[in-house]
């Protein structure tokens, strides 16, 4: 019988199979068989990089195949349509040239003697699991599963599934050169399982990949539109939006203050810039943008330095200076600036307001000095609410952005000056400000 050997196939019994003969000896093999009896031997090669195989490089079984029909491809190879009928195993090469002649022997299947329960349940589950992998595999087509429904051989059923599982030539091979039918089946049945699985996984994968595509492409193009909508109507603010995003990036603040600053700015994102309300949230937003968050400047504890700096900057005041000295050496000692409030009184210009400015120069920290002369309002300490025209922060807030750290030494000025009237009560929310 002439051989012909497949480079990536493994033709089994029954299964009908196109393949394409490209080399010169495998065509003449084909033209001859095609014009004679029609039947030829298929077998696989162990190595499909091997351009030319000898004897040694084809493997011993292998399927008896009938030709059904021959194609003359535009680009000169030879596409032929094959079925297997029976396995056989090579018994001896007898020539090579102008291809391969063998003798074989017919390698008879082992069946059970009858169908027993067992053997009945593992084709059932071989039917249902191809019906499943034919479900969810996207690159089957549905009509696969008439053609699984209508089979009614065990051994074909096993050969047709076998033959279109995605696994390597080795492992087909395998299948093929088993002879226990039942053993053979329960190999398929575990392939099978493999190949639903991994299915599955990719189908899960893709899903939420795709999931995730979708809501940011869904994203994407409202975004773009809006974009569009807003140039048209002359009110885009995509520039303003993206500086501000850009400096949030820098700020070191953490989860809950982001999301708050994320939830405002699409705020202001949906809003028109020509109503007021836009300025009033550009304003609250910069504010974010310029507050400093947990940036602090270092504290220098050096207390002989300090003493230094007070004798330079004010004669006298002997007590004063060594109270602030004291207060200094306890904060050095506890280290957690808890309740750090001095209160200096006098007469004016005694130096209340320039021993603040020392002890920032002595602690190397900013200076704020706030004067609360004649504050009638309390929303002057405690901020406007955003509802308001010209809404702005409390002074307390104001100063600290000028400061540029969280940690100033702030000197609230002329505090026996505060006023009540019908308008509020400026002390309380002072009171309310500081206590914490």
């Amino acid at each position: 019988m002439p051989i012909l050997s497949l480079r990536n196939t493994v033709l089994f019994p029954g299964v009908v199979i196109p393949i394409t003969a490209g080399r010169d000896k495998s065509i003449k093999l084909i033209n001859d068989a095609n014009k004679g009896s029609k039947v030829i031997g298929v077998v696989s090669q162990k190595d499909e990089s091997i351009e030319d195989p000898k004897a040694g490089d084809i493997n011993t079984i292998g399927t008896v195949a009938r030709i059904l029909k021959v194609l003359k491809m535009p680009d000169g190879n030879t596409t032929v349509i094959i079925q297997g009928k029976k396995r056989f195993s090579v018994a001896e090469v007898i020539t090579e040239k102008p291809y391969m002649n063998a003798t074989v022997r017919e390698v008879p299947e082992a069946r059970p003697a009858k169908r027993n329960k067992e053997f009945n349940a593992i084709i059932e589950s071989i039917k249902d699991l191809a019906l499943q992998i034919i479900k969810d595999s996207p690159n089957i087509p549905s009509e696969a599963s008439f053609a699984i429904k209508n089979i009614e051989s065990d051994s074909f059923l096993i050969n047709f599934v076998s033959s279109n599982m995605n696994l390597p030539v080795a492992e087909k091979q395998k299948l093929l050169e088993t002879n226990d039918l039942k053993q053979r089946a329960l190999q398929t049945l575990k392939y099978m399982n493999v190949e639903l699985q991994k299915l599955e996984l990719k189908n899960d994968i893709q899903s939420k990949v795709q999931t995730d595509m979708n809501q940011q492409q869904r994203e994407y193009f409202l975004n773009q539109q809006l974009k569009t909508i807003q140039e048209e109507l002359g009110n885009s603010n995509a520039e303003e939006l993206e500086e501000m995003k850009t400096r949030a990036k820098t700020k070191k603040w953490d989860e809950k203050v982001s999301e708050h600053f994320e939830k405002e700015l699409a705020k202001m994102q949906r809003m028109n810039p020509q109503v007021a309300e836009y300025s009033i949230q550009r304003n609250y937003l910069d504010l974010f943008l310029d507050l400093p968050w947990n940036e602090f400047s270092k504290d220098k504890f050096d207390l002989k330095r300090a003493k230094r700096i007070l004798d330079k900057d004010h004669y006298g005041l002997d007590d004063v200076k060594k109270r602030i000295i004291e207060h200094l050496a306890v904060l050095k000692l506890r280290n957690d600036m808890k309740s750090p409030i001095l209160c200096l009184y006098g007469p004016p210009g005694v130096g209340k307001t320039s021993l603040g400015k020392s002890i920032a120069e002595a602690l190397g920290r900013e200076y704020v000095r706030m004067s609360l002369g004649g504050l009638r309002d309390e929303a002057e300490i405690r901020g406007h609410r955003k509802t308001y025209i010209g809404a702005m922060p409390g002074r307390i807030i104001q100063s600290l952005k000028k400061a540029g750290t969280s940690n100033p030494v702030f000197v609230l000025d002329e505090i026996d000056k505060l006023s009540n009237s019908h308008q509020g009560d400026p002390s309380s929310a002072l009171l309310e400000v500081l206590d914490p």
